[in-house]
């Protein structure tokens, strides 16, 4: 995307284990990229209001959320513009417009479900992974929000704080200085599905775009295995420079099968044989 501006990284992993690949992000792709330290695991939600001052930084139009398991051909351009075109019941912006797709009826309980308005494709009700069938359509963990979104995020942020420590009877936090008794998690951690996504449902400013492009999360090693199948085909119909040569090219003389990247730092024997496909055993 041209008005991209910058990439915000955020996850509780320590810094020296992120930066090395942010340095080597930032060098191949001419963009800002920075790593966001949680102190604690907080949440999606509670990351992004965590760090809300740095994302809002240069009062972007809109920011977008990708969840870092999930692999697809992001059609980020077509989100924000369909986001942008979405009459809402209260004449202001939307607040979140969701990527989703069709899953059977089993594996829609293994994911957020979404229930849409068809004429406007409104969000009337979300479940995340349910005991039972809700709907076929189901969230892609791809977003894109507003920035009003950090109102809802501080609204649900203080009222977790009130609920929390009015329990308390009096106690105080316990040592750590952020937990209540018997909750391990920080008073900051707020889930993004249920907390947020599933009470704005229904309230006109949430909206969902439905698309048929492959996608696909990582969550075993044959969904990468799956995932960087896809990937390698995306590679050969936009970047096909990045693909080796069938003939050879890249690979020292080693017989190449379609689809395959070779790093340029690799080196192959001129034996071997390469291939994205599953090969018979001689």
């Amino acid at each position: 995307m041209e008005d991209l501006k910058e990439i915000l990284l955020i996850g509780f992993y320590p810094m020296a284990q992120i930066q090395p690949f942010v340095n080597e992000m930032q060098s191949q792709y001419k963009i800002i990229i920075r790593y966001l330290q949680e102190f604690t695991a907080l949440g999606t939600a509670g990351g992004l209001f965590h760090f809300r001052d740095q994302i809002r930084c240069g009062n972007p139009d809109a920011f977008f959320v990708l969840n870092g398991d999930v692999c697809a051909d992001f059609p980020l351009a077509e989100l924000y513009q369909f986001h942008k075109e979405q009459p809402t019941k209260c004449n202001n912006t939307a607040l979140v417009t969701i990527i989703a797709t069709e899953a059977t009826r089993q594996q829609s309980l293994n994911y957020g479900c979404i229930v849409v308005n068809k004429d406007t494709m409104e969000v009337t009700h979300y479940v995340e992974k349910p005991s039972s069938y809700v709907s076929s359509l189901i969230n892609c963990g791809i977003y894109v929000f507003s920035l009003e979104i950090f109102q809802t995020l501080e609204e649900m942020f203080n009222r977790k704080q009130q609920k929390i420590y009015s329990n308390m009877n009096g106690n105080g936090p316990t040592v750590n200085g952020n937990s209540p008794p018997g909750n391990d998690r920080d008073v900051g951690y707020i889930q993004l599905e249920q907390e947020i996504l599933q009470p704005l449902s229904g309230s006109g400013r949430v909206f969902a775009m439905p698309v048929t492009s492959w996608w696909s999360q990582l969550k075993t090693a044959g969904a990468a295995i799956y995932a960087n199948r896809h990937y390698l085909q995306l590679y050969r119909r936009k970047h096909p420079e990045r693909l080796a040569k069938p003939s050879g090219g890249g690979g020292d003389g080693c017989t190449i099968i379609p689809d395959v990247h070779i790093n340029s730092t690799a080196s192959v024997h001129h034996t071997a044989v390469v291939s994205s496909q599953k090969l018979p055993m001689p």
